[in-house]
């Protein structure tokens, strides 16, 4: 072997042990890393159990619709908030989000919610507003009258001390109603008591209920006109049931002064039909809260027809 061969092979030698060294250093100081990291946690871990400092729990504890009607509803999303640290904690953001089969009706967020107190638990209500306009306008196979599932998400975002900051999600699903207004018409009017000077009556109401839920009727109030004359009004307590999808009947009395009609009561007297109109408002209880729904009826056609048995006057309506 040559002389200039053996620097080589010291070299190499060399080499392999300096790379052998340089392992052994680096196996050592991250091994050295790791336990400073494991002792740190070790010590946060220790702190935060001598402290007392854990993670906030929460829960959607009820979701209540304190208003609806046919142009909205207001709902509030209560979210139950325990706090097991001995210091207040604040509530940083609340993001929520209710859609429906997959599809967003509506998104927000409430910025500085708050304030959890120290081993405390708070209820935080996250107002809600659900707009129909916008609703059918987004998604025209939502039809009103119907009933929808939902689902609510709700992200809270707190800042804990020692344990920094977290997003606790949550979810709650439900139903909510598209309100649709019972259709109203005057079947009849029964004449009690006859005059000119005045007139009791009875209207023979039918409503039909569209909704795909029950309504309680518990009040209604009405006016009325006859060929655009007011005949007047009155408000009725009366307790019913309008089943879904069906037709019901109520009747309700009425007084008025036949002779303010002029000409127009004696077209009616001689079989010649008459324009009447009916607006008003029912107070029904629902399945998902009270509700005032507008009833009204524009263009429907009466006249008085002469009833032989009790020689009183019947009115029948002829749309």
């Amino acid at each position: 072997m040559a002389s200039s061969d053996k620097p080589e092979v010291l070299d190499r030698d060399v080499k392999e042990k300096d790379l052998k060294k340089d392992d052994k250093d680096e196996e050592k100081e991250g091994g050295f890393m790791d336990k400073v990291k494991d002792f740190i946690h070790d010590i946060g871990e220790k702190i935060e159990e001598a402290i007392g400092f854990g993670k906030p729990t929460a829960d959607v504890t009820g979701i209540h619709i304190p208003s609806i009607n046919l142009e909205k509803a207001e709902l509030v999303v209560d979210v139950l908030v325990k706090n097991p640290n001995p210091i207040p904690i604040p509530l940083i953001d609340i993001n929520y989000l209710i859609e429906s089969d997959g599809r967003k009706l509506v998104s927000g967020l409430i910025p500085d919610a708050g304030t959890i107190h120290a081993h405390g638990e708070e209820t935080v209500k996250i107002p809600v507003t659900l707009i129909y306009a916008d609703i059918k306008n987004t998604y025209d196979d939502i039809k009103p009258g119907s009933i929808i599932p939902y689902r609510v998400k709700v992200d809270l975002i707190v800042d804990v001390p020692v344990i920094g900051r977290i997003t606790l999600p949550l979810e709650k699903t439900g139903e909510i109603p598209i309100p649709y207004k019972p259709d109203v018409d005057i079947e009849k009017i029964h004449f009690e008591r006859f005059s000119f000077e005045e007139t009791v009556a009875v209207l023979h109401l039918k409503l039909e209920n569209m909704n795909d839920f029950d309504l309680g009727l518990n009040a209604l109030d009405y006016e009325v006109w006859l060929a655009d004359v007011s005949i007047g009004g009155a408000e009725l307590s009366k307790s019913t049931k309008l089943e879904k999808n069906g037709i019901s009947h109520i009747d309700v009395p009425i007084t008025f002064r036949p002779k303010d009609f002029g000409s127009a009561l004696w077209d009616m007297i001689r079989g010649r039909g008459t324009g009447y109109t009916i607006k008003g408002n029912i107070n029904v209880d629902t399945p998902f809260g009270a509700m005032k729904l507008p009833i009204s009826k524009e263009g429907g056609t009466t006249r008085l027809k002469k009833n032989k048995e009790d020689g009183g006057d019947d009115d029948d309506d002829e749309d």
